[in-house]
């Protein structure tokens, strides 16, 4: 059921958005060449206590999982498009790595979700090319995230938009609404669904997260039960931003 956001609610999830993003920006100054993965979610732990909150991925069950998650954070290197677990076989960070971080927070009682990838050290020219389209898929869908419009509209708009650069969009993985926890309904999809689909309302909050793979759009489950990559072994990137929907333009709850 989608759930509109009280006015108490979104002051609580306007004040978690901004320690969120604070969390994360502090948190990408130590992805660099040489960091340990499980070292960045000891840290990242540290943040969101530091901020006051709780980590919304750690011991998380989601529906179907045979497992809780492990981790305060996930860590998506190369071709793991998400939730790339950081403390189980932790791994050194190498030169041209691309890092996906993602992580809700929990501030309150209530939940934020957000993701950047970035690259580690220099990477190649395709690399970059892959963060930056993700990245403004991502600005795209937000675009046109407005009360009145439907949700379809906005994997419409990522899909118009990544279809000049020959990307595949993840099918399998896609945004959700937030906020009373880590996923609610709507689902949001980063593509075109057809037909007709969930009206965007103002206080509806929502995560819009698109996953783009340098190949196809096919993805694979490693057995640890979380773990996520491409099926053809190219990279894939992913950004995500928490977002309230108002009667204009929407307003970006983790914005850095």
């Amino acid at each position: 059921m989608v759930t509109i956001k009280t006015k108490e609610d979104i002051a609580i999830l306007r004040e978690g958005g901004k320690r969120h993003a604070r969390i994360m920006d502090k948190l990408l100054q130590k992805v660099v060449v040489g960091a340990n993965t499980k070292d960045l979610d000891d840290y990242a732990r540290e943040l969101i206590a530091h901020e006051g909150g709780k980590p919304a991925f750690l011991n998380f069950k989601p529906d179907g999982a045979k497992r809780p998650y492990p981790a305060t954070i996930c860590i998506s290197l190369n071709d793991e498009v998400v939730h790339g677990i950081p403390n189980e076989l932790p791994r050194i960070l190498k030169e041209g790595d691309l890092a996906s971080v993602d992580f809700g927070f929990v501030y309150q009682g209530l939940f934020t979700d957000m993701a950047v990838t970035v690259p580690v050290g220099k990477v190649d020219e395709e690399g970059q090319k892959l963060v930056n389209a993700t990245r403004e898929a991502l600005a795209v869908g937000i675009k046109v995230a407005k009360g009145g419009k439907a949700v379809n509209d906005i994997g419409a708009a990522i899909e118009r938009y990544v279809a000049r650069f020959g990307y595949g969009i993840v099918e399998e993985l896609v945004g959700h609404g937030v906020g009373y926890g880590v996923h609610e309904d709507p689902y949001v999809p980063n593509f075109d669904m057809g037909g007709k689909s969930e009206k965007l309302q103002p206080g509806m909050v929502i995560a819009i997260e698109p996953m783009l793979n340098e190949g196809d759009k096919r993805v694979t489950l490693d057995a640890d039960g979380y773990t996520y990559r491409t099926a053809d072994g190219l990279r894939s990137a992913h950004f995500e931003h928490t977002i309230l929907i108002t009667k204009s333009d929407a307003e970006v709850l983790t914005k850095i």
